[in-house]
């Protein structure tokens, strides 16, 4: 049992619940190894949500709201951390939710699939009778309903290869990766370096904020982004809190 006073509470509690996702069959024993990278950039970020980091999240809600056909894609990781959260931002920009793995098992699928909907969720697409142009078989295979035809996706922790295959299909790509020098950080249309557990909330809470907002004014704050920028002083926010740590 890990006390509440603990001062590193939070991040030994987020590792307990990967464990438990390795435990139960959702979450890939890799996602042992992809949280401790994610983790070591949270660090150097300070372990907080930068000003950068919001603008992010504000624009991704701004894309999903105006998005005529948005999908939430879900990994083990994702089904592990922030299971309810998801469901509820699902729910809030009308994007369904669909399960894309990368050591992808027709069981970790099934089980991942039954986690989200015993939570609550209830529009989720489950087919996979097509395929990511560019990728491999299993990696690659998705509905037809769903991301394949999808003019938005949220790829919280994804791998490289298939955010720029989706890139390369037309598609917006909004990615949570707290390396900023990643290939997926680099490929997305909108990258949010920050932890998904504050991210998806931070983007939930944004919707809700604009979801009475006209068209207009929604494009303006995707207008106004620039992810190359943004992945600039992703870096910038590093090195600040670096130098802030040697003073």
């Amino acid at each position: 049992m890990i006390p509440k006073n603990h001062p590193r509470y939070e991040s030994l509690m987020t590792r307990e619940l990967i464990v438990e996702g390795v435990e139960k069959g959702i979450t890939s024993i890799h996602g042992l190894i992809a949280q401790g990278r994610g983790e070591a950039f949270d660090y150097l970020l300070g372990e907080k949500t930068s000003k950068n980091a919001l603008k992010a999240e504000k624009v991704a809600a701004a894309t999903l709201l105006l998005a005529k056909k948005p999908v939430i894609s879900v990994n083990g990781n994702v089904a592990a951390l922030v299971p309810a959260e998801i469901i509820k931002l699902s729910e809030i920009v009308n994007a369904p939710l669909e399960v894309n793995l990368f050591h992808r098992t027709e069981d970790r699928v099934k089980k991942i699939i039954k986690r989200l909907r015993s939570l609550g969720a209830k529009k989720m697409f489950t087919k996979t009778d097509a395929l990511i142009p560019g990728l491999s078989h299993e990696r690659g295979k998705v509905d037809s309903d769903g991301i394949f035809s999808a003019d938005v996706v949220l790829v919280p922790l994804e791998d490289g290869d298939r955010c720029k295959a989706l890139v390369d299909m037309g598609k917006s790509v909004i990615a949570i990766d707290l390396n900023p020098l990643s290939r997926t950080a680099q490929c997305a249309t909108i990258t949010i370096v920050d932890n998904i557990i504050r991210a998806v909330p931070n983007i939930s809470k944004f919707a809700q904020e604009l979801k009475s907002s006209n068209e207009e004014a929604l494009r303006e704050i995707i207008t106004e982004f620039n992810n190359k920028k943004n992945l600039a002083h992703a870096i910038d926010d590093i090195e600040a809190h670096l130098a802030s740590r040697q003073s």
